[in-house]
């Protein structure tokens, strides 16, 4: 075999051995830890118990107004309530059922006439709540609506010291008037002091009111 041939041979037959060794020397598998690996995700958070709520609180309902009315009538009586219903009983019959009558108790000495409840009949030795307001014995009077008819009008109070004032100098200092308001017709006027007339028309005393007398 001539030099140059045998020179391609044995290169050949190294790069073929070179072949089968590149071919048989990958890397054996890696044997599998034994222990496993740390997972990157991170753990899930324990369930915790829910926190009870505290109940919540019952607000305290709002305390009904002590009510007092007054008629002062064209008979010449005074008439005085201490509820409600037999103050509007009186303004559509012109009479009530149930009675305590004093004569010339008034302030110019005419008679005063009570409506008072079963309840209060019952009681023969206790006032009615209008007999304690008339006499001055109501004690502490918290929240409050009142009205007095006089001379075709109505005087709405939605304080008791406003009220007071009123039956000892007959008169209102600050008021807001609102002409032919009344159930039928009447001139309403809202009694203010000097701390409410800041605020303008007395709506909240305007709306009881409407609501007393059933107006739209």
């Amino acid at each position: 075999m001539p030099a140059f041939k045998q020179t391609l041979s044995r290169v050949g037959a190294s790069l073929l051995a070179l072949g089968v060794l590149g071919g048989c020397a990958s890397q054996a598998p890696a044997k599998p830890d034994s222990k496993p690996a740390a997972s990157s995700a991170p753990a899930a958070a324990a369930p915790t118990a829910q926190t009870a709520q505290p109940a919540p609180v019952a607000q305290p309902a709002a305390a009904a107004p002590e009510h007092y009315f007054m008629v002062f009538h064209e008979n010449g009586r005074i008439y005085a309530f201490g509820d409600s219903r037999n103050y509007l009983l009186f303004l559509e019959h012109d009479e009530v059922p149930l009675t305590r009558t004093r004569i010339g108790a008034g302030p110019a000495g005419e008679t005063v006439v009570f409506g008072i409840t079963h309840d209060d009949a019952k009681k023969l030795d206790a006032p009615s709540k209008g007999e304690m307001f008339y006499d001055g014995k109501a004690g502490e009077v918290g929240p409050f609506y009142g009205e007095v008819v006089r001379d075709g009008r109505f005087y709405v109070f939605g304080e008791w010291k406003d009220f007071k004032d009123y039956l000892a100098h007959r008169e209102v200092t600050y008021t807001f008037t609102e002409i032919g308001t009344g159930p039928k017709g009447e001139t309403v006027i809202y009694a203010l002091n000097k701390d409410t007339v800041k605020q303008g028309r007395p709506a909240r005393l305007v709306e009881q009111f409407k609501a007393l007398h059933k107006l739209n």
